[in-house]
Protein backbone atom coordinates (compact mmCIF):
# COMPACT_ATOMS: atom_id res chain seq x y z
CA UNK A 1 0.00 0.00 0.00
CA UNK A 2 1.17 3.75 -0.89
CA UNK A 3 2.24 5.79 1.94
CA UNK A 4 0.84 8.30 -0.07
CA UNK A 5 -2.18 7.80 -2.77
CA UNK A 6 -3.62 11.22 -4.70
CA UNK A 7 -6.36 9.88 -7.05
CA UNK A 8 -7.42 12.36 -9.84
CA UNK A 9 -7.08 15.68 -7.36
CA UNK A 10 -8.49 19.04 -8.52
CA UNK A 11 -8.25 21.84 -6.99
CA UNK A 12 -9.88 25.47 -7.90
CA UNK A 13 -8.81 28.94 -7.13
CA UNK A 14 -11.82 31.59 -7.02
CA UNK A 15 -11.06 34.71 -8.68
CA UNK A 16 -12.49 38.09 -7.10
CA UNK A 17 -12.80 41.45 -8.45
CA UNK A 18 -11.95 44.96 -6.48
CA UNK A 19 -14.98 44.64 -4.51
CA UNK A 20 -14.27 41.02 -3.19
CA UNK A 21 -16.81 39.19 -6.04
CA UNK A 22 -16.48 36.01 -7.40
CA UNK A 23 -15.59 37.06 -10.71
CA UNK A 24 -14.15 33.09 -11.75
CA UNK A 25 -11.81 30.19 -11.45
CA UNK A 26 -9.29 28.38 -12.29
CA UNK A 27 -7.91 24.72 -11.48
CA UNK A 28 -4.63 24.85 -9.89
CA UNK A 29 -4.27 21.61 -9.84
CA UNK A 30 -6.11 19.79 -12.85
CA UNK A 31 -6.61 16.01 -12.45
CA UNK A 32 -3.43 14.99 -10.79
CA UNK A 33 -2.76 11.33 -9.88
CA UNK A 34 0.18 10.24 -7.71
CA UNK A 35 1.84 7.37 -5.81
CA UNK A 36 4.54 7.45 -3.19
CA UNK A 37 5.55 4.60 -1.61
CA UNK A 38 7.34 4.25 1.78
CA UNK A 39 11.33 5.22 1.84
CA UNK A 40 10.97 6.86 -1.92
CA UNK A 41 12.58 10.38 -2.92
CA UNK A 42 10.58 11.76 -4.74
CA UNK A 43 11.08 15.15 -6.31
CA UNK A 44 8.68 18.18 -7.97
CA UNK A 45 10.03 20.17 -11.00
CA UNK A 46 7.55 23.36 -12.73
CA UNK A 47 7.97 26.55 -13.11
CA UNK A 48 5.96 29.34 -11.21
CA UNK A 49 2.39 28.82 -10.79
CA UNK A 50 2.91 25.35 -12.16
CA UNK A 51 0.84 23.81 -9.18
CA UNK A 52 3.69 22.76 -7.07
CA UNK A 53 2.94 24.34 -4.27
CA UNK A 54 -0.37 23.88 -4.10
CA UNK A 55 -0.02 20.05 -4.70
CA UNK A 56 2.43 19.83 -1.46
CA UNK A 57 -0.25 21.63 0.63
CA UNK A 58 -2.76 18.78 -0.25
CA UNK A 59 -0.26 15.98 1.13
CA UNK A 60 0.34 17.84 4.34
CA UNK A 61 -3.82 18.70 4.57
CA UNK A 62 -3.43 22.24 4.22
CA UNK A 63 -5.52 22.32 1.77
CA UNK A 64 -8.87 20.39 0.64
CA UNK A 65 -9.36 18.93 -2.69
CA UNK A 66 -12.06 20.40 -5.18
CA UNK A 67 -12.74 17.09 -6.47
CA UNK A 68 -10.64 14.02 -6.21
CA UNK A 69 -8.82 12.34 -3.28
CA UNK A 70 -5.96 12.41 -1.25
CA UNK A 71 -4.84 9.66 1.16
CA UNK A 72 -1.65 10.14 3.64
CA UNK A 73 -0.81 6.58 5.16
CA UNK A 74 -4.82 5.33 4.42
CA UNK A 75 -6.06 8.43 5.93
CA UNK A 76 -8.43 10.74 4.04
CA UNK A 77 -7.04 14.12 4.08
CA UNK A 78 -10.71 15.47 4.21
CA UNK A 79 -11.54 13.88 7.45
CA UNK A 80 -11.14 16.35 10.56
CA UNK A 81 -10.51 13.12 12.67
CA UNK A 82 -7.03 12.57 11.38
CA UNK A 83 -5.61 15.60 10.88
CA UNK A 84 -2.96 15.41 13.85
CA UNK A 85 -2.16 12.05 12.37
CA UNK A 86 -1.80 12.70 8.85
CA UNK A 87 0.37 16.29 9.57
CA UNK A 88 3.02 13.92 12.10
CA UNK A 89 3.05 11.35 9.17
CA UNK A 90 4.20 14.35 6.64
CA UNK A 91 5.67 17.01 7.69
CA UNK A 92 6.18 20.86 5.39
CA UNK A 93 8.94 22.78 5.35
CA UNK A 94 7.45 25.91 3.92
CA UNK A 95 9.28 28.62 1.39
CA UNK A 96 9.31 31.25 3.06
CA UNK A 97 10.58 30.31 6.95
CA UNK A 98 8.63 33.48 8.46
CA UNK A 99 5.70 31.64 8.17
CA UNK A 100 6.80 28.78 10.00
CA UNK A 101 9.23 30.24 12.96
CA UNK A 102 6.74 31.42 16.08
CA UNK A 103 9.66 30.93 19.00
CA UNK A 104 11.99 33.73 20.35
CA UNK A 105 14.61 31.56 21.10
CA UNK A 106 16.15 29.32 18.18
CA UNK A 107 16.35 26.03 20.24
CA UNK A 108 12.76 26.92 21.31
CA UNK A 109 11.47 27.14 17.71
CA UNK A 110 12.69 23.29 17.19
CA UNK A 111 11.67 21.55 19.98
CA UNK A 112 8.24 23.23 19.63
CA UNK A 113 6.64 20.39 17.37
CA UNK A 114 8.01 17.14 19.22
CA UNK A 115 7.27 19.19 22.38
CA UNK A 116 3.98 19.02 21.21
CA UNK A 117 3.91 15.54 20.49
CA UNK A 118 4.43 14.27 24.03
CA UNK A 119 8.42 13.38 23.14
CA UNK A 120 10.42 13.31 26.50
CA UNK A 121 12.82 15.57 27.72
CA UNK A 122 16.25 13.82 27.47
CA UNK A 123 14.97 12.78 24.18
CA UNK A 124 13.72 16.27 23.18
CA UNK A 125 16.83 17.71 23.91
CA UNK A 126 18.83 14.98 21.72
CA UNK A 127 16.46 15.63 18.64
CA UNK A 128 16.44 19.62 18.66
CA UNK A 129 20.30 19.11 18.86
CA UNK A 130 21.12 16.80 15.93
CA UNK A 131 18.30 18.26 14.04
CA UNK A 132 20.20 21.44 14.70
CA UNK A 133 23.54 19.78 13.69
CA UNK A 134 22.33 18.82 10.55
CA UNK A 135 21.54 22.20 9.23
CA UNK A 136 24.79 23.81 10.93
CA UNK A 137 22.79 25.90 12.81
CA UNK A 138 24.10 24.33 16.37
CA UNK A 139 26.12 28.31 17.33
CA UNK A 140 22.27 29.35 16.84
CA UNK A 141 20.67 27.49 19.13
CA UNK A 142 20.61 30.39 21.85
CA UNK A 143 19.60 33.12 19.59
CA UNK A 144 16.76 35.29 18.18
CA UNK A 145 15.18 33.90 14.62
CA UNK A 146 14.09 37.12 14.31
CA UNK A 147 17.47 38.15 13.50
CA UNK A 148 18.92 36.08 11.63
CA UNK A 149 19.27 36.52 7.72
CA UNK A 150 16.63 34.73 5.84
CA UNK A 151 18.74 31.67 4.54
CA UNK A 152 19.87 30.82 8.37
CA UNK A 153 15.84 31.22 9.45
CA UNK A 154 15.43 28.50 6.69
CA UNK A 155 17.74 26.06 8.32
CA UNK A 156 16.05 26.40 11.55
CA UNK A 157 12.11 26.02 9.88
CA UNK A 158 14.00 22.60 8.88
CA UNK A 159 15.49 21.49 11.98
CA UNK A 160 11.46 22.10 13.36
CA UNK A 161 10.60 19.31 10.97
CA UNK A 162 13.15 17.22 11.47
CA UNK A 163 13.27 17.29 14.70
CA UNK A 164 9.61 15.42 14.65
CA UNK A 165 11.33 12.75 12.21
CA UNK A 166 8.09 12.39 10.48
CA UNK A 167 7.53 9.16 8.16
CA UNK A 168 7.28 11.83 5.23
CA UNK A 169 9.12 15.69 5.19
CA UNK A 170 7.60 17.59 2.58
CA UNK A 171 9.89 20.12 1.63
CA UNK A 172 8.52 23.07 -0.16
CA UNK A 173 11.47 24.95 -2.25
CA UNK A 174 13.61 24.56 1.23
CA UNK A 175 16.80 25.62 -0.34
CA UNK A 176 16.10 28.92 -2.22
CA UNK A 177 17.46 31.64 0.05
CA UNK A 178 20.57 29.47 1.40
CA UNK A 179 24.08 29.95 -0.24
CA UNK A 180 25.80 26.78 -2.11
CA UNK A 181 27.30 24.71 0.47
CA UNK A 182 24.76 25.61 2.93
CA UNK A 183 21.85 24.10 0.15
CA UNK A 184 24.43 21.53 -0.80
CA UNK A 185 24.38 20.59 3.19
CA UNK A 186 20.42 20.17 3.90
CA UNK A 187 20.26 18.10 0.62
CA UNK A 188 23.06 15.48 2.39
CA UNK A 189 21.08 15.59 5.41
CA UNK A 190 17.88 15.12 3.58
CA UNK A 191 19.28 12.22 1.71
CA UNK A 192 20.68 10.83 4.82
CA UNK A 193 17.60 10.76 6.31
CA UNK A 194 15.70 8.87 3.22
CA UNK A 195 18.87 6.29 3.08
CA UNK A 196 19.72 5.44 6.56
CA UNK A 197 15.88 5.73 8.46
CA UNK A 198 13.71 4.93 5.47
CA UNK A 199 12.15 8.94 5.67
CA UNK A 200 10.09 9.43 2.64
CA UNK A 201 10.91 12.65 0.93
CA UNK A 202 8.97 15.01 -1.03
CA UNK A 203 10.85 17.48 -2.52
CA UNK A 204 9.81 20.93 -4.29
CA UNK A 205 12.62 22.55 -6.00
CA UNK A 206 14.24 25.03 -8.76
CA UNK A 207 17.41 23.36 -8.68
CA UNK A 208 18.14 20.75 -11.40
CA UNK A 209 21.13 19.44 -9.66
CA UNK A 210 19.10 18.57 -6.69
CA UNK A 211 16.86 16.20 -8.43
CA UNK A 212 19.51 14.00 -9.68
CA UNK A 213 19.56 11.85 -6.92
CA UNK A 214 15.90 11.53 -6.33
CA UNK A 215 13.89 8.24 -7.22
CA UNK A 216 11.48 9.38 -9.67
CA UNK A 217 10.49 12.85 -10.85
CA UNK A 218 7.52 14.32 -11.53
CA UNK A 219 7.30 17.44 -13.94
CA UNK A 220 4.06 19.96 -13.97
CA UNK A 221 3.10 22.53 -15.73
CA UNK A 222 -0.35 24.14 -15.70
CA UNK A 223 -1.87 22.26 -12.93
CA UNK A 224 -0.86 18.90 -14.52
CA UNK A 225 1.37 16.35 -14.66
CA UNK A 226 4.10 17.33 -17.90
CA UNK A 227 6.24 14.40 -17.24
CA UNK A 228 7.08 11.94 -15.11
CA UNK A 229 10.12 8.81 -15.19
CA UNK A 230 13.76 8.42 -13.36
CA UNK A 231 15.86 11.85 -13.25
CA UNK A 232 17.99 10.30 -16.47
CA UNK A 233 14.40 9.97 -18.39
CA UNK A 234 13.52 13.62 -17.53
CA UNK A 235 16.65 15.44 -18.53
CA UNK A 236 16.94 13.24 -21.78
CA UNK A 237 14.97 15.22 -23.47
CA UNK A 238 16.27 18.78 -22.95
CA UNK A 239 14.08 20.78 -25.82
CA UNK A 240 10.80 19.28 -23.92
CA UNK A 241 12.08 20.33 -20.06
CA UNK A 242 13.35 24.11 -21.26
CA UNK A 243 9.70 24.39 -22.93
CA UNK A 244 8.17 23.79 -19.74
CA UNK A 245 9.94 26.81 -18.22
CA UNK A 246 12.78 24.62 -16.51
CA UNK A 247 15.93 23.76 -17.53
CA UNK A 248 18.58 20.75 -16.84
CA UNK A 249 21.83 20.23 -15.05
CA UNK A 250 25.28 22.57 -16.64
CA UNK A 251 26.74 18.86 -17.27
CA UNK A 252 24.54 18.03 -19.04
CA UNK A 253 24.10 21.35 -21.01
CA UNK A 254 27.85 20.61 -21.42
CA UNK A 255 27.18 17.05 -22.83
CA UNK A 256 24.15 18.26 -24.81
CA UNK A 257 26.56 21.32 -26.42
CA UNK A 258 29.24 18.98 -27.52
CA UNK A 259 26.59 16.05 -29.11
CA UNK A 260 25.90 18.90 -31.68
CA UNK A 261 30.18 18.82 -32.22
CA UNK A 262 29.53 15.60 -32.95
CA UNK A 263 30.76 14.37 -29.51
CA UNK A 264 28.42 12.31 -27.95
CA UNK A 265 28.25 11.40 -24.14
CA UNK A 266 25.44 9.88 -24.38
CA UNK A 267 23.03 10.79 -21.39
CA UNK A 268 24.58 12.39 -18.38
CA UNK A 269 23.45 14.36 -15.30
CA UNK A 270 25.98 14.31 -12.74
CA UNK A 271 29.86 14.94 -13.08
CA UNK A 272 31.14 11.96 -12.39
CA UNK A 273 28.77 10.09 -15.11
CA UNK A 274 30.53 12.67 -17.54
CA UNK A 275 34.00 12.08 -16.39
CA UNK A 276 33.70 8.28 -17.16
CA UNK A 277 31.69 8.74 -20.27
CA UNK A 278 34.21 11.02 -21.47
CA UNK A 279 36.99 8.81 -20.52
CA UNK A 280 35.94 6.13 -22.99
CA UNK A 281 35.39 8.90 -25.77
CA UNK A 282 38.70 10.00 -25.07
CA UNK A 283 40.34 6.50 -25.32
CA UNK A 284 38.13 5.78 -28.65
CA UNK A 285 40.00 8.81 -30.15
CA UNK A 286 43.50 8.23 -28.92
CA UNK A 287 43.13 4.94 -30.46
CA UNK A 288 41.73 6.11 -33.67
CA UNK A 289 38.70 3.96 -33.10
CA UNK A 290 36.99 7.47 -33.57
CA UNK A 291 37.84 10.82 -35.23
CA UNK A 292 36.04 14.39 -34.65
CA UNK A 293 36.80 17.20 -36.12
CA UNK A 294 34.13 20.07 -34.63
CA UNK A 295 34.21 23.71 -35.16
CA UNK A 296 35.53 25.24 -31.88
CA UNK A 297 33.55 27.80 -30.58
CA UNK A 298 35.62 31.42 -29.26
CA UNK A 299 36.38 32.02 -25.91
CA UNK A 300 33.77 33.67 -24.25
CA UNK A 301 35.57 36.71 -21.38
CA UNK A 302 34.05 39.57 -19.28
CA UNK A 303 36.38 42.79 -19.18
CA UNK A 304 36.46 44.57 -15.94
CA UNK A 305 35.95 48.40 -16.33
CA UNK A 306 39.35 50.71 -16.75
CA UNK A 307 40.30 54.02 -15.91
CA UNK A 308 36.94 55.35 -14.61
CA UNK A 309 36.23 57.43 -11.93
CA UNK A 310 34.80 55.52 -8.75
CA UNK A 311 31.30 56.07 -8.40
CA UNK A 312 30.77 54.45 -4.90
CA UNK A 313 33.31 53.93 -2.65
CA UNK A 314 33.44 52.28 0.66
CA UNK A 315 35.94 53.00 3.25
CA UNK A 316 37.12 50.93 6.26
CA UNK A 317 33.13 50.60 6.52
CA UNK A 318 31.87 48.25 9.57
CA UNK A 319 27.99 48.00 11.00
CA UNK A 320 27.18 46.04 14.70
CA UNK A 321 23.74 45.21 15.07
CA UNK A 322 22.41 45.73 18.72
CA UNK A 323 25.50 47.13 19.83
CA UNK A 324 26.32 46.86 23.82
CA UNK A 325 23.69 43.94 24.12
CA UNK A 326 23.67 39.95 24.05
CA UNK A 327 22.72 39.68 20.31
CA UNK A 328 25.52 42.52 19.34
CA UNK A 329 26.47 41.05 16.27
CA UNK A 330 29.73 42.51 13.73
CA UNK A 331 27.72 42.09 10.00
CA UNK A 332 30.11 44.22 8.30
CA UNK A 333 33.88 44.82 9.41
CA UNK A 334 36.79 46.98 7.92
CA UNK A 335 35.10 46.97 4.35
CA UNK A 336 36.90 49.06 1.67
CA UNK A 337 36.25 48.95 -2.02
CA UNK A 338 35.13 51.51 -4.91
CA UNK A 339 32.47 50.61 -7.96
CA UNK A 340 32.83 52.50 -10.97
CA UNK A 341 30.28 53.70 -13.26
CA UNK A 342 29.09 51.33 -15.04
CA UNK A 343 30.57 48.08 -13.99
CA UNK A 344 28.30 45.26 -13.36
CA UNK A 345 29.38 43.74 -9.57
CA UNK A 346 28.40 40.66 -8.04
CA UNK A 347 28.64 40.14 -4.46
CA UNK A 348 28.38 36.93 -2.77
CA UNK A 349 28.80 35.24 0.15
CA UNK A 350 27.96 32.75 2.89
CA UNK A 351 24.30 33.18 4.37
CA UNK A 352 24.56 35.69 7.04
CA UNK A 353 28.56 36.81 5.91
CA UNK A 354 26.68 40.62 5.40
CA UNK A 355 26.00 41.24 2.01
CA UNK A 356 22.80 42.59 2.56
CA UNK A 357 23.62 44.53 5.47
CA UNK A 358 26.11 46.10 2.90
CA UNK A 359 24.22 47.05 0.33
CA UNK A 360 21.26 48.69 2.36
CA UNK A 361 23.68 50.95 3.41
CA UNK A 362 25.17 52.33 -0.25
CA UNK A 363 21.72 54.28 -0.32
CA UNK A 364 21.82 54.94 3.31
CA UNK A 365 18.84 53.12 4.82
CA UNK A 366 21.67 51.99 7.80
CA UNK A 367 24.31 54.22 8.84
CA UNK A 368 27.97 52.32 9.18
CA UNK A 369 28.68 52.36 12.34
CA UNK A 370 32.42 53.12 11.45
CA UNK A 371 33.93 54.45 8.22
CA UNK A 372 32.89 56.12 5.40
CA UNK A 373 30.38 55.71 2.20
CA UNK A 374 31.45 58.37 -0.70
CA UNK A 375 29.08 58.77 -3.55
CA UNK A 376 31.16 60.63 -6.51
CA UNK A 377 33.22 61.69 -3.94
CA UNK A 378 30.91 63.08 -1.48
CA UNK A 379 30.13 61.63 2.38
CA UNK A 380 26.64 60.50 2.40
CA UNK A 381 26.32 60.76 6.18
CA UNK A 382 27.23 64.25 6.29
CA UNK A 383 24.41 66.66 8.06
CA UNK A 384 23.83 68.54 4.79
CA UNK A 385 24.32 65.62 2.20
CA UNK A 386 20.85 65.01 0.20
CA UNK A 387 19.62 61.80 1.01
CA UNK A 388 16.77 61.22 -0.27
CA UNK A 389 18.37 62.54 -3.50
CA UNK A 390 20.70 59.78 -3.07
CA UNK A 391 17.87 57.16 -3.00
CA UNK A 392 16.56 58.57 -6.24
CA UNK A 393 20.07 57.97 -7.55
CA UNK A 394 21.22 54.65 -6.02
CA UNK A 395 18.29 52.46 -6.17
CA UNK A 396 17.49 49.41 -3.96
CA UNK A 397 15.09 46.09 -5.21
CA UNK A 398 14.69 44.06 -1.82
CA UNK A 399 14.70 40.59 -1.80
CA UNK A 400 11.19 39.84 -1.39
CA UNK A 401 8.96 42.11 -3.46
CA UNK A 402 6.08 41.80 -1.30
CA UNK A 403 8.26 44.02 1.34
CA UNK A 404 7.95 46.71 -1.35
CA UNK A 405 5.16 46.55 -3.07
CA UNK A 406 1.86 47.98 -1.66
CA UNK A 407 -0.12 50.20 -4.48
CA UNK A 408 -3.63 49.16 -5.97
CA UNK A 409 -2.18 48.71 -9.42
CA UNK A 410 0.94 48.09 -11.36
CA UNK A 411 0.77 51.86 -12.75
CA UNK A 412 0.30 53.07 -9.51
CA UNK A 413 3.20 51.33 -7.67
CA UNK A 414 5.85 52.39 -10.29
CA UNK A 415 4.52 55.73 -10.17
CA UNK A 416 4.96 56.61 -6.11
CA UNK A 417 8.88 57.18 -6.79
CA UNK A 418 8.23 59.77 -9.63
CA UNK A 419 5.35 61.21 -8.33
CA UNK A 420 7.53 61.83 -4.87
CA UNK A 421 9.79 63.83 -7.06
CA UNK A 422 7.51 66.60 -7.55
CA UNK A 423 7.05 65.66 -11.75
CA UNK A 424 4.03 66.54 -13.77
CA UNK A 425 1.98 63.58 -15.12
CA UNK A 426 3.11 63.51 -18.26
CA UNK A 427 7.19 63.22 -16.83
CA UNK A 428 5.18 60.43 -14.58
CA UNK A 429 3.30 58.55 -17.34
CA UNK A 430 6.34 58.44 -19.40
CA UNK A 431 9.05 57.11 -17.09
CA UNK A 432 6.45 54.84 -15.73
CA UNK A 433 5.61 53.52 -19.26
CA UNK A 434 9.31 53.34 -20.42
CA UNK A 435 10.08 51.19 -17.03
CA UNK A 436 7.76 48.92 -17.47
CA UNK A 437 8.31 48.48 -21.11
CA UNK A 438 12.08 47.97 -19.79
CA UNK A 439 11.18 44.96 -17.35
CA UNK A 440 8.47 43.28 -20.21
CA UNK A 441 5.43 44.08 -18.42
CA UNK A 442 2.62 45.10 -21.18
CA UNK A 443 0.18 47.58 -20.79
CA UNK A 444 -2.72 45.45 -20.21
CA UNK A 445 -1.78 44.38 -16.90
CA UNK A 446 -1.35 48.41 -15.92
CA UNK A 447 -4.44 48.25 -14.08
CA UNK A 448 -4.07 44.57 -12.21
CA UNK A 449 -3.32 44.32 -9.06
CA UNK A 450 0.88 43.79 -8.15
CA UNK A 451 -0.27 41.39 -5.38
CA UNK A 452 -2.02 38.75 -8.09
CA UNK A 453 1.40 38.36 -9.83
CA UNK A 454 3.55 35.89 -10.20
CA UNK A 455 6.85 35.85 -8.06
CA UNK A 456 8.66 36.74 -11.47
CA UNK A 457 6.03 39.14 -11.93
CA UNK A 458 5.97 40.75 -8.63
CA UNK A 459 10.41 41.29 -9.22
CA UNK A 460 9.92 42.58 -12.40
CA UNK A 461 7.17 45.40 -11.10
CA UNK A 462 9.86 46.08 -8.27
CA UNK A 463 12.46 46.72 -10.56
CA UNK A 464 10.40 48.91 -12.86
CA UNK A 465 9.61 51.01 -9.63
CA UNK A 466 12.95 51.67 -8.88
CA UNK A 467 13.89 52.00 -12.76
CA UNK A 468 11.00 54.88 -12.94
CA UNK A 469 13.56 56.94 -10.66
CA UNK A 470 16.25 56.79 -13.36
CA UNK A 471 18.71 55.96 -10.97
CA UNK A 472 22.35 56.20 -11.96
CA UNK A 473 23.37 52.56 -9.84
CA UNK A 474 20.81 49.65 -9.66
CA UNK A 475 21.38 47.73 -6.38
CA UNK A 476 19.48 43.79 -6.56
CA UNK A 477 19.19 41.76 -3.73
CA UNK A 478 18.27 38.21 -4.78
CA UNK A 479 16.26 39.21 -7.46
CA UNK A 480 16.19 35.40 -8.58
CA UNK A 481 15.66 33.85 -5.50
CA UNK A 482 12.79 31.42 -5.51
CA UNK A 483 12.29 31.47 -9.29
CA UNK A 484 11.83 28.67 -11.70
CA UNK A 485 14.59 28.55 -14.32
CA UNK A 486 12.56 30.73 -17.37
CA UNK A 487 11.92 32.82 -14.84
CA UNK A 488 15.54 33.30 -13.80
CA UNK A 489 16.50 33.73 -17.06
CA UNK A 490 13.89 36.13 -18.35
CA UNK A 491 14.80 38.77 -15.25
CA UNK A 492 18.94 38.47 -15.34
CA UNK A 493 18.44 39.06 -19.51
CA UNK A 494 16.37 42.11 -18.12
CA UNK A 495 19.00 43.46 -16.02
CA UNK A 496 20.97 42.86 -18.79
CA UNK A 497 18.74 44.63 -21.17
CA UNK A 498 18.81 47.63 -18.65
CA UNK A 499 22.54 47.62 -17.66
CA UNK A 500 23.32 48.14 -21.88
CA UNK A 501 20.68 50.16 -22.39
CA UNK A 502 20.64 53.05 -19.76
CA UNK A 503 24.06 52.51 -19.26
CA UNK A 504 23.47 52.62 -15.54
CA UNK A 505 26.02 50.49 -12.59
CA UNK A 506 24.25 47.46 -11.32
CA UNK A 507 25.10 45.82 -8.09
CA UNK A 508 24.12 42.40 -7.26
CA UNK A 509 23.78 40.28 -5.25
CA UNK A 510 23.30 36.74 -5.55
CA UNK A 511 24.10 32.69 -4.24
CA UNK A 512 23.84 31.49 -7.90
CA UNK A 513 27.74 30.90 -8.71
CA UNK A 514 26.63 29.84 -12.13
CA UNK A 515 24.33 32.94 -12.99
CA UNK A 516 27.33 35.08 -11.73
CA UNK A 517 30.10 33.90 -13.87
CA UNK A 518 27.43 34.23 -17.06
CA UNK A 519 26.66 37.96 -16.63
CA UNK A 520 28.99 39.84 -14.00
CA UNK A 521 32.19 41.49 -14.92
CA UNK A 522 33.20 41.67 -11.70
CA UNK A 523 32.51 39.67 -8.24
CA UNK A 524 33.27 40.85 -4.28
CA UNK A 525 33.18 37.78 -2.33
CA UNK A 526 32.34 38.50 1.51
CA UNK A 527 33.14 36.26 4.58
CA UNK A 528 32.02 37.42 7.85
CA UNK A 529 31.84 40.89 7.46
CA UNK A 530 35.10 41.35 5.18
CA UNK A 531 36.25 41.09 1.76
CA UNK A 532 37.71 37.42 0.87
CA UNK A 533 38.10 38.20 -3.26
CA UNK A 534 37.15 41.22 -5.45
CA UNK A 535 38.48 40.24 -8.77
CA UNK A 536 37.06 39.31 -12.10
CA UNK A 537 35.16 35.77 -12.64
CA UNK A 538 38.02 33.58 -13.96
CA UNK A 539 40.08 34.92 -10.83
CA UNK A 540 37.61 34.41 -8.07
CA UNK A 541 36.30 30.79 -9.59
CA UNK A 542 40.03 29.66 -9.35
CA UNK A 543 40.14 30.08 -5.79
CA UNK A 544 37.76 26.72 -5.77
CA UNK A 545 38.94 25.37 -2.80
CA UNK A 546 39.25 28.36 -0.40
CA UNK A 547 35.58 29.41 -1.40
CA UNK A 548 33.94 26.25 -0.21
CA UNK A 549 35.93 26.63 2.92
CA UNK A 550 33.72 29.89 3.45
CA UNK A 551 30.47 28.13 2.39
CA UNK A 552 30.86 28.63 -1.13
CA UNK A 553 31.03 27.05 -4.58
CA UNK A 554 32.05 27.11 -7.80
CA UNK A 555 30.45 26.65 -10.84
CA UNK A 556 29.38 23.08 -11.97
CA UNK A 557 31.57 24.17 -14.54
CA UNK A 558 34.51 24.98 -13.17
CA UNK A 559 34.35 21.36 -10.83
CA UNK A 560 34.07 19.44 -14.09
CA UNK A 561 37.39 21.05 -15.40
CA UNK A 562 38.89 20.30 -11.66
CA UNK A 563 37.17 16.93 -12.03
CA UNK A 564 38.79 16.49 -15.18
CA UNK A 565 42.09 17.77 -14.47
CA UNK A 566 42.70 15.51 -10.89
CA UNK A 567 41.40 12.75 -13.34
CA UNK A 568 44.90 13.72 -15.51
CA UNK A 569 43.48 15.36 -18.66
CA UNK A 570 45.20 18.34 -20.01
CA UNK A 571 42.61 20.50 -19.21
CA UNK A 572 42.95 24.02 -17.77
CA UNK A 573 40.31 24.42 -15.03
CA UNK A 574 39.82 28.04 -15.83
CA UNK A 575 36.57 28.02 -16.66
CA UNK A 576 33.12 29.20 -15.51
CA UNK A 577 30.67 29.14 -18.25
CA UNK A 578 28.89 25.77 -20.15
CA UNK A 579 30.28 27.37 -23.52
CA UNK A 580 33.93 27.49 -22.60
CA UNK A 581 33.49 23.90 -21.01
CA UNK A 582 32.27 22.58 -24.30
CA UNK A 583 35.54 24.71 -26.22
CA UNK A 584 38.19 23.10 -23.93
CA UNK A 585 37.29 19.48 -24.13
CA UNK A 586 37.16 19.80 -28.00
CA UNK A 587 40.16 21.34 -27.74
CA UNK A 588 41.33 18.60 -25.73
CA UNK A 589 39.93 16.00 -28.11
Amino acid sequence: MSLISIKNLFHEFAKHNEEGEKIGSFNALDDVSMDVEKGDFIAILGRNGSGKSTLAKHINALLYPSAGKVYVADNDTEDDDKLLEIRQTAGMVFQNPDNQIIATVVEEDVAFGPENLGVPGRELRLRVDEALEKVRMTEFAGKDPGKLSGGQKQRVAIAGVLAMKPECIILDEPTAMLDPIGRKEVLEAVHELNRDEKMTVILVTHHMNEVTGADKVFVMDSGKVAAYGTPHEIFSDAAKIKALGLDVPQVTEIADMLREKGVDLGNVIDIPEFVASFKEKFDQVKHGRTSINPEIPAISEKQQKENVTPQLSLKNVSYVYAPGTSFEKKAVDSVSFDIKKGEFVAIIGHTGSGKSTLITMLNALEKPCTGKILYEGSDIQDEDYDRRNLRAKVGLVFQYPDHQLFEETIYKDVAFGPTNLGLTKEEIDQRVRKSLTLVGIPEEQYNDSPMELSGGQKKRVTIAGVLAMQPEVLILDEPTAGLDPAGRDDILSKIDEIHESTGCTIVWVSHSMESVAKHADRIIVLNNGHVEYDDMPLKVFAHAEELEKIGLSVPEATKLMYTLKEEGFDVSPDIITSEDSCREILHLL
